[in-house]
């Protein structure tokens, strides 16, 4: 594989979360993105030439109001709309839902090392990410009650970049005790979280269809989702150590026989037994599954539509690193690509994304799982024994769409597969779109330039060395990826959830904050004010 990987978009991002929107205007009441001084408006109008709507890309302007979308107006319509407020003009830039990751571990308490949420916020707003949801998992305590909630919701306030929700976990020591269930849900979780084989963290041990029936009864009468981790590990199949000498554990070929589809397979054929009660009249209906990260493209895919044929109530999702990569250009020895369920070979990625473009696969999310680079054993490279994991929190906007390109995929589409839908799973009724109503989480980003990810390349999350996407060493590259940051507040709780509402200013001297070569965050002009609110369901 070519690791020196040159994405087909400028991260050109710029992060309008809901309430106060900080642009760059001179001393007239209309600017270009160019200009430069910075000036905080309650009222004001973007316009640009691509404006990803829920009815398609248009030419126009969006007017946001405190926060909240007033208005979409069409460029035809404009001249003659009186037009109050001021004026920001992006051109050609396109202005989408800013993308929503329903995915992602951020480690936050007590493995900060790994990533933790400054870190880890911070590279998601680089990404065009408005709103982030943490697992209950790799962080310590896992939160899997109303007491290691409050811990985590301590561990994000005041230390967050973008809107983060949490789900909680079902483990067995909670599923069979419903007022526990309750508890946590009554605390603001966003859902539930369950892995059915060995998550590898101690405090969050393996689930069976017994446990998912009973948390799925329970979130049946909060209307959330419940999201699992679908492979049962099949013992006729286990290889943890290699047949034949200790060179084949560096061998990537030898890593992925030891996940074969089958447990993949496994896992979603008894939960789409247990699915069928989601069912209108079903004695879980309210209820719904969600299965994370889909690797097998094949006999698992199938039965996940044949349960959305029957009526069951079940989304599943991928993740670039599956449509991005593919076993066979997989080095020896580089541990960097390691993941659960594994990156398949190329004819299977080549059916994910037909299943994504044919409707099939429902939505996209980062599954950004770092950790520290000792666990990785980038030095050894023995694929067995080394921490699996992508982090990809930064790159998962430029990634879809510059691997996207061969399929056709449009701007409508991302805007589905990475705000819409997931804004639902979530439970976020006024985000995920450009709609007048709701919240003005908007990213701004320009597709048409390239830029290397090359070592000089900044990074925000904690390790950049472990991840997949960064290559090896890439000549210079004079471009430099502009990155704006007109951030506010903004806060999850369209329905009862905890809430972590966003309210920092990134306060810079600068018409852009420049990222690349040459500079980086300013972290001494950053103003962050943070509130929480918990709600009762």
């Amino acid at each position: 594989m070519d690791y020196m990987l040159q994405w087909r978009v400028l991260p050109l991002l710029t992060l309008l979360a809901s309430f106060l929107f900080l642009f760059y205007v001179q001393n007239s009441s209309k600017s270009s993105h160019k200009e430069c001084s910075l000036i905080p408006y309650q009222h004001y109008w973007i316009t640009s030439k691509r404006i990803v709507t829920p009815q398609g890309v248009i030419s126009g302007s969006v007017e946001i109001k405190e926060g909240k979308i007033l208005s979409i107006v069409k460029e035809e319509d404009w001249q003659g709309k009186s037009k109050v407020g001021h004026i920001v003009d992006y051109e050609e830039a396109v202005v989408m839902p800013g993308l929503i990751d329903v995915h992602a571990h951020l480690d936050d308490p007590g493995r900060a090392e790994w990533e933790g949420f400054p870190s880890g916020t911070k590279a998601a707003a680089a990404g065009g990410i408005t709103t982030l949801v943490d697992m209950p998992l790799n962080s310590f305590p896992s939160t899997v009650s109303q007491e290691t909630l409050k811990l985590k919701i301590k561990a994000a306030k005041e230390r967050i970049y973008v809107d983060v929700g949490f789900w909680g976990g079902l483990v067995p020591e909670n599923a069979f005790n419903a007022s526990a269930l309750e508890a946590l849900l009554n605390a603001g979780v966003l859902g539930l979280k369950s892995f059915m084989c060995p998550s590898g963290i101690n405090d969050f041990p393996m689930t069976n269809a017994s446990h998912i029936k009973e948390g799925l009864s329970v979130l049946a009468k909060y209307r959330r989702p419940l999201l699992v981790h679908a492979e049962i590990q099949q013992d006729s199949e286990i290889h943890l150590e290699p047949k034949d000498s200790s060179d084949d554990a560096h061998s990537y070929s030898t890593y992925l026989k030891t996940r074969p589809p089958s447990w993949e397979e496994a896992a979603i054929r008894e939960l789409v037994a247990v699915t069928k009660e989601t069912r209108s009249g079903g004695l879980a209906e309210g209820s719904h599954l969600h299965i994370v990260h889909l690797s097998d493209s094949s006999s698992s895919l199938e039965l996940i539509k044949e349960a959305k044929n029957g009526g069951d109530s079940i989304t599943v999702e991928t993740c670039p690193h599956y449509l991005a990569f593919s076993a066979e250009d997989i080095h020896d020895g580089d541990t960097r690509f390691k993941c659960a369920p594994p990156i398949r070979d190329a004819a299977n990625k080549e059916k994910l994304w037909e299943a994504l473009l044919e409707g099939h696969i429902d939505m996209l999310s980062s599954d950004h799982s770092p950790t520290v680079p000792e666990l990785k054993l980038l030095d050894d490279g023995n694929f067995l024994r080394a921490w699996g994991g992508i982090s990809s929190l930064q790159f998962v906007l430029p990634v879809t769409w510059s691997y996207g390109q061969k399929y056709g995929v449009t701007l409508e589409q991302l805007a589905l597969w990475w705000s819409e839908r997931p804004a639902k799973l979530a439970g976020q009724e006024l985000k995920g779109a450009l709609a007048t109503g709701n919240l003005a989480d908007i990213v701004i980003w320009e597709p048409d330039v390239e830029f290397d990810l090359n070592d000089a390349y900044p990074v925000y999350f904690k390790h950049p060395i472990i991840s997949a996407y960064m290559g090896t060493k890439l000549p210079k590259n004079e471009n430099i990826a502009w990155v704006w940051l007109k951030v506010g507040q903004s806060s999850l709780g369209a329905r009862s959830n905890v809430a972590i509402r966003n309210h920092h200013q990134l306060l810079l001297n600068l018409a852009v904050l420049v990222i690349g070569p040459k500079s980086g965050f300013k972290t001494s002009l950053v103003k962050i004010l943070i509130s929480s609110q918990g709600m009762d369901a």
